[in-house]
């Protein structure tokens, strides 16, 4: 039996074993009283992250100047990073906005699940974004041979397969073990590690497994990665002209970034992981959520900023014509719909000298911004 924020826990018995029927996830140890206001930039994160890359994965679909394989990687790696932020959404929202820790014993293995294959799933196309530019610098003329459609979709198929198949046998070892500790996982989310400390048999066969899948998945990508760019950066050596190399470089700075975000972020956590094991969880948690959160929305900024098509189009939906006005004329019409002689009206007219009838349609017919032409490069 334990007591937790106080609850009366009792583990449910099961045959020989007691088995879980849920945990307590739990928020940043010793801020507890200021979850509701950490709910709010974790929001804006989130916000950004759905928002932000489904914007650039609509942008690609139609536009036609971006039919490109490194936009399809793009879009990719924007749909990759969506989905693992939508695996950490619900109990995240739950425990700081809401705070309600629960979550079922195979709630949370699913949670798990799908956060550790979007993680393998970004390592792998990553890697196909690295092999992406080298065949772009070091061979230009085979690029669209060798990357056609068919290809991208295979390798795109192979991120998935390699996700699906290595991360779908992690959760069948955790439902053999008997939970007889403490239910109180150390994040507000489930990962692998956090879940496996709480079992009090043998875990072995899940340690080794856990190795397993970060070197076959994380250490191979990482090594076939930092291999392509330094071909590519022998490559761009050899290029006479400096505004060649300046150009070439410059194709691979978004992509670099990314990587680094992504590795450096996880390289963190497991020395962290292992090193604090004899001290405050505080820093091994601050760097998980950094690297569940922070990491897909330095991606869309990163790809926001460099890419030039996606940049034209970000700063047309932050334009005051097309993103205020349309609001404030919306707020304006529904105001002189229901009041004609009041003050906003009557503002609203003197400020910009002009009447118009309640036509809502006007509103989303405002935002037509999210399409590019065709000939914008």
């Amino acid at each position: 039996m334990f007591s937790f924020l106080g609850l009366t826990i009792m583990p449910m018995f099961n045959g020989n074993r007691y088995q879980r029927p849920f945990f307590l996830l739990s928020g940043i140890p010793g801020m507890e009283d200021a979850h509701i206001w950490i709910s709010i930039p974790l929001s804006i994160m989130y916000v950004i992250v759905i928002l932000g890359n489904s914007i650039i994965i609509h942008i690609i679909r139609k536009n036609s100047s971006l039919d490109e394989p490194q936009y399809i990687f793009l879009s990719m790696l924007s749909a990759t990073d969506t989905g693992m932020s939508a695996s950490t959404l619900p109990t995240v929202v739950s425990v700081f906005l809401l705070s309600h820790q629960e979550i079922e014993f195979h709630g949370c293995l699913a949670q798990m699940f799908f956060i550790h294959t979007f993680s393998s799933m970004e390592s792998a196309i990553l890697l196909a974004m690295a092999f992406d530019r080298f065949v772009a610098i070091s061979n230009p003329l085979c690029y669209t041979v060798v990357l056609t459609h068919s290809h991208i979709t295979q390798m795109g198929l192979a991120a998935v397969a390699q996700g699906v198949a290595l991360m779908a046998p992690l959760p069948i070892p955790l439902k053999r073990l008997p939970f007889c500790k403490s239910i109180i996982l150390s994040h507000s989310f489930c990962v692998h590690p956090d879940v496996m400390k709480l079992a009090c048999g043998s875990i072995r066969v899940n340690i080794i497994y856990g190795l397993a899948l970060v070197l076959c998945s994380f250490g191979v990508d990482s090594v076939f990665i930092v291999l392509s760019y330094a071909l590519i950066l022998k490559t761009v050596l050899g290029i006479a002209s400096r505004e060649g190399k300046l150009k070439a470089l410059n194709t691979c700075v978004s992509r670099i970034l990314t990587v680094l975000i992504f590795y450096i972020s996880l390289i963190a956590l497991a020395l962290i992981r292992w090193i604090g094991r004899y001290h405050s969880p505080l820093p091994h948690v601050t760097t998980s959520n950094i690297f569940l959160f922070l990491t897909p929305v330095l991606n869309s900024l990163v790809y926001s900023v460099k890419t030039k098509q996606i940049r034209s189009v970000m700063c047309r939906l932050f334009a005051l014509k097309v993103f205020v006005f349309p609001m404030v004329h919306t707020i304006y019409l529904i105001v002189a719909h229901f009041n004609p002689d009041s003050v906003l009206n009557i503002f609203y007219m003197n400020a910009f000298g002009i009447e118009i009838n309640f036509k809502l349609p006007l509103f989303f017919s405002s935002w037509s911004f999210l399409t590019l032409p065709s000939s914008t490069s």
